[in-house]
């Protein structure tokens, strides 16, 4: 009975020791996530699963968007995981078109920062319409500054993305990390019984 006892406390005390790593690794280093949307089309496809970064930009208290460390710094181009403004329950992921103190215009679809045109090799159009400021953001916006400790997002499928043309922008507190590699990819639309696995996009890297 005794040796019965000792092994079902080594049992319970392993899985307690497993959460608590689990907790760590997936609060300070490395969280996955799963792409819900088209938003990031064609970079990124509905039904893949890749890894976050925690340790790319800042550290928080666990369970918490209190930030007690700076790592670094989103850059322009980088796709990044962060808690979506309207709904801190949801994650989102974007690319980080513009930082603090960047001025954002969109004429006509077109992107450009600080009086330039970028060169917005992401950029993937689905619609040739384009719409009016006073009708929609989506393809003309701005002016706009970029607030201090904030960054301005957008999906790389530019008629389809829910992205800070709409919202506004992304506060430093609410960065997650960034994308690093996709470690697997379903496909919900098949083609073939071979098809439900993207095998071709397994241990591609984000960029």
């Amino acid at each position: 009975m005794k040796n019965k006892k000792s092994k079902t406390r080594e049992y319970i005390e392993s899985l307690i020791i497993a959460a608590i790593i689990a907790f760590f690794v997936r609060s300070f280093f490395i969280q996955a996530f799963k792409i819900p949307s088209s938003s990031m089309e064609p970079t990124l496809l509905i039904g893949d699963h890749l890894l976050v970064n925690r340790l790319s930009y800042v550290m928080k208290v666990p369970l918490t968007d209190i930030v007690f460390l700076t790592l670094g710094e989103p850059q322009r181009g980088d796709v990044i995981v962060f808690r979506y403004p309207v709904d801190k329950d949801k994650d989102f992921i974007k690319r980080v078109i513009a930082k603090a103190g960047d001025t954002v215009e969109i004429k006509d679809k077109q992107v450009y920062v600080n009086g330039k045109k970028i060169d917005d090799k992401w950029a993937y159009f689905s619609d040739n319409t384009v719409m009016p400021g006073n009708v929609s953001p989506k393809d003309n916006l701005g002016p706009i500054v970029v607030p201090k400790n904030s960054f301005f997002v957008m999906g790389d499928n530019r008629d389809r993305s829910l992205d800070s043309r709409f919202w506004g922008f992304v506060e430093k507190e609410h960065l997650v990390g960034r994308a690093l590699i996709l470690y697997f990819s379903w496909n919900n639309k098949p083609k073939g019984i071979f098809d439900y696995v993207r095998w071709n996009r397994i241990g591609r890297l984000i960029r």
